[in-house]
């Protein structure tokens, strides 16, 4: 704005003052107009698929650990996610599909009739308030330990490849476990978890799915080089390793409807050693496919989960090409950035962490561009409503 100020002044001639001010005025007022337009961008109503969201700021999945008995969802459960009703659409902490998919303590599942009944309680919840809320589907793969598999068996992988990293267990974060490779015959049975996961979702009230492609875990696994080691139909070439991906979004699409499901995808990061010895090409691939597939949106993690956004050169705009559903952006985005990505069209909506850790009533602060309380990292993971339910909205 000062620029373009700047640069109109000097052209002015005395004897025409006070007309070219009067110009001027007008200018100013026009790019104010274009300012203020683009702050209202991010809280513009967008259709997601099925989904008729009221904003586009979106609430990020958040494991927080608080799961009950059974990885039952518990109530505290349901008032946090309440309280929070107010995002444009809520994505679940994520709930692993089957027991195997575990790899965290009081973590929740969508695998067990007390589960759904729990996650019934929630979405209602949600639903009471005006709310619209997804469930993420999650399988861990190898980032698991012994101590929180069935009868202490070794957690499942593409390839018997340990990982370097650490789950939270009983005791602590411990290193995680060797794995075993999951055996080709074993692949339509993973599929079909995921095709019932999405149906228990369904049963549970919840609008959608988001299927977890990213952070490291087993489908990622699936999907990079270096975790990815098969030489059968599910390993070696792009086509190979996006097929179990393609293979659950199918099956997801057929239990609820293509325009009910979404995907995580963390194109760089690093979590657990993952990479691929050619992201950009691999993900260019990936998000075509789920283009062909017509789902209803794509979440995308920009640089390391959680931390640098820009580890390495990636050209997101070529990764989503010409992928026609909802784009949703996501990792250390504030208002700012938020509203330029929208009004750039980089992203047709944004997804917050840890503000909405701390902030149950996001929307309206960064509509108000108001100061945000700040989360207390301590509080996490695990622990009662100490930091979880306790963060106060605005009055």
């Amino acid at each position: 704005m000062a620029a373009s100020v700047q640069y109109f002044i000097p052209i002015f001639k005395r004897k025409n003052r006070k007309a070219n001010l009067g110009k001027l005025e007008g200018i100013f007022m026009k790019d104010q107009n274009i300012i203020n337009q683009n702050d209202e961008v991010l809280f513009t109503p967008i259709r997601v698929g099925a989904i008729e969201l009221p904003s586009r700021v979106i609430m990020a999945p958040l494991t927080r650990n608080r799961a009950g008995a059974d990885n039952v969802p518990t109530d505290l459960m349901a008032k946090y996610y309440a309280q929070r009703a107010t995002a444009g659409l809520i994505i679940s902490e994520a709930t692993q599909i089957c027991p195997e998919g575990q790899g965290y303590s009081a973590t929740p599942g969508i695998h067990s009739s007390e589960q759904i009944a729990g996650w019934k309680r929630i979405t209602a919840a949600v639903h009471a308030k005006g709310g619209r809320i997804v469930l993420q589907l999650w399988h861990v793969g190898r980032i698991s330990h012994t101590s929180l598999q069935p009868n202490g068996q070794a957690p499942v992988a593409p390839s018997a490849i340990r990982a370097n990293a650490q789950v939270f267990a009983a005791g602590g974060f411990v290193d995680v476990s060797m794995p075993r490779a999951l055996a080709l015959s074993e692949i339509p049975t993973l599929v079909e978890t995921y095709r019932q996961a999405a149906n228990n979702a369904k049963e549970a009230g919840f609008d959608g799915v988001e299927i977890h492609a990213a952070n490291g875990y087993l489908l990622d696994q699936f999907l990079r080089d270096r975790t990815n080691q098969r030489n059968d139909a599910y390993g070696g070439n792009i086509e190979n390793r996006i097929r179990l991906l393609s293979e659950v979004c199918e099956a997801a699409a057929d239990a609820i409807g293509a325009d009910r499901v979404g995907v995580r995808l963390s194109p760089l990061t690093s979590f657990g050693d993952i990479a691929d010895s050619n992201p950009q090409t691999l993900f260019n691939r990936v998000v075509a496919r789920l283009a062909e597939l017509e789902i209803a949106f794509v979440h995308v993690i920009e640089g390391e989960t959680g931390g640098e956004r820009n580890p390495q050169p990636f050209d997101y705009a070529a990764m989503r090409g010409s992928f026609p559903g909802t784009w949703i952006v996501n990792n250390g985005y504030d208002r700012t950035m938020a509203i330029d990505a929208v009004a750039g069209n980089q992203a047709d909506a944004v997804a917050f962490g840890r503000s909405f850790i701390a902030n149950p009533d996001l929307p309206r602060r960064l509509r108000e561009n108001t100061v945000l309380n700040l989360p207390d990292p301590a509080t996490f993971y695990g622990g009662d409503a100490h930091g979880y339910t306790d963060y106060p909205a605005l009055e």
